[in-house]
This record gives structure tokens, sequence and C-alpha cells, in this order.
């Protein structure tokens, strides 16, 4: 059973936002454009090769990440206003994460490229463009939002499950080959 999830909007008078910014959450905004492009290939290469090593190291496989990147450059677009959102978080006017959101239906928003550099974790900034991306789709009027990342990635799991997020299965607008799947988790969270 998927549990129903009410958000509320960011603002500078929300309690939790000034308690994420005084515990050192790095700036979050959307990405500007074409200047911000770099930052958000070398991000999401970062990630994809990260998460290449791991299904390599567990599996003994490889997907094609340059190829990803650079389909997902070409058609930026589906991850900004009005259906989708790219944000960039920044340390010391450095990006050191990144989260997309892109519509994949009438009512059904993806989160895509969810990434912090390992040594910038554990400080809250996931979860703050995790919250940012999740009030967007609601803005947006969608009525779910969906994921999917391999298996091994437990921690961000466990932060998808703690806003709402339930296990599904394979959605068919995931990108993931069918001959992978297995080694996926496919998550839903219902808006309300």
């Amino acid at each position: 059973m998927q549990r129903k999830c009410r958000l509320r909007s960011w603002s500078l008078s929300t309690p939790r936002f000034g308690a994420l910014l005084a515990s050192g959450v790095a700036e979050i905004r959307e990405a500007d454009l074409p200047g911000d492009r770099e930052a958000v290939a070398r991000l999401w290469l970062d990630y994809l090769m990260w998460g290449n090593d791991g299904l390599e190291s567990r599996y003994g496989f490889r997907l094609p990440v340059q190829e990803a990147v650079e389909h997902d450059l070409s058609s930026i677009a589906k991850f900004q206003s009005p259906d989708g959102r790219l944000l960039l978080a920044f340390e010391d006017d450095v990006a050191v994460g990144t989260a997309a959101l892109q519509r994949i239906g009438p009512e059904t928003a993806e989160i895509k490229r969810m990434w912090v550099d390992p040594s910038h974790r554990r400080a809250g900034t996931g979860r703050a463009m995790l919250d940012q991306l999740v009030t967007a789709a609601q803005n947006a009027g969608y009525r779910r939002v969906r994921l999917d990342s391999p298996d091994f990635m437990t921690a961000a799991h466990a932060l998808y499950r703690s806003i709402g997020f339930a296990y599904v299965g394979p959605y068919p607008e995931s990108e993931i080959p069918d001959r992978y799947k297995s080694h996926w988790v496919f998550m839903e969270l219902v808006l309300s």
C-alpha cells in the first residue's frame, strides 16, 4: 500500500529550512543554462560512473554512461520548467550535487540523477534537493513521482522511504534495460 504524502513549500520562514541552512546544507538552486551545463555534465558523469563501478563490482556489467549523459544533455529541456526541474547544490561556489525531475506521463513525474558528491554527503543536501523536487512536482499538478536506482544504493532508498516513497514494480517509462531490472529498485510517491 502506498502512503499519501502532504508536503509544504519551502520558504525562508519555514523552521526546517532555517535549520538546514544553519546545519551547513549547500546552496540549492535551479541550474542556469547554458552557464551551468558543464557542472551538470560533470555531476551526471560522476554519478553514473560511481553507479557503474558499483554495478561492475557486484554484478559484472557496466552501462554506457557517456552516451546517457550526452543523450540527457541533448534533451536537457525535459528537466526544466514547466514540466521538470534541474537543481544544482553548491558549496563555496562549486557544484557538489544535482537532482532532476521530468514528466513521464500526464500525471506522473520521475526523479533522475540524484547525486551528492561523496565528500559532501550526510549534511542534508540530498534531502533538501529531494524535498524541492517533490514540492515542484506537487506545484506542477503531478499526482505521483517515480524513480529507479540500483539495488545497492540503500542509503538513497532509506531517504526516499523517509518521505513516503514505496516500492513498486518496474514502470514502462524507466530507461533501465529489461535485462538489468532485477538489479534495480523502483519506487513511487503518491502526492495529495
